[in-house]
């Protein structure tokens, strides 16, 4: 298991500002820093150390992908324990892939796949079972509910 890293008071400020009401403006990491009292350079140094140290594990914009043609399905996995990391290691490559979550479940790996094009994501199931050895199950949204989720660091 992976220690967590640790954040200054700087840091967790950043974490908390940045989730909704990103300014949509030319310069937002600029104002961002001028509402916490950093440069721009500060906060775009410490967005990239929160990165790549995996406290966060995406930053971005959240789209409905299919208003743009694209698609998205939760898929899920049952994968043995001693495979869990190497599997994980091999779907977490696909760039397609986002929220990978262990589960108590005899479908023990979900995660979500996102793809420019609906016949994508029948193509990217298909490459993950090639490339892991196990079967991929997607499960469809029926329904969209919007949920705004902040945690405060």
């Amino acid at each position: 298991m992976r220690k967590a890293a640790a954040l200054d008071e700087t840091d967790r400020r950043l974490i908390n500002a940045l989730q909704g009401d990103f300014p949509l403006v030319p310069e937002p990491y600029r104002q961002v820093g001028e509402v916490l009292g950093l440069s721009e350079d500060e906060v775009l140094r410490r967005l990239d150390s929160l990165l790549e140290h995996r406290v966060l594990t995406r930053f971005g914009p959240m789209f409905q992908i299919e208003r743009a043609g694209g698609a998205f399905v939760l898929a899920a996995m049952r994968v043995p324990e001693d495979e869990f990391d190497r599997v994980a290691g091999q779907v977490n490559a696909f760039p397609e892939v986002a929220h990978n979550y262990r589960r108590e479940h005899s479908l023990n790996m979900w995660f979500v796949l996102a793809t420019a094009t609906p016949q994508g994501i029948a193509e990217t199931i298909v490459a993950i079972e090639a490339a892991t050895g196990y079967p991929v199950f997607a499960f469809p949204k029926e329904r969209e509910y919007f949920v705004e989720m902040k945690l405060r660091a």
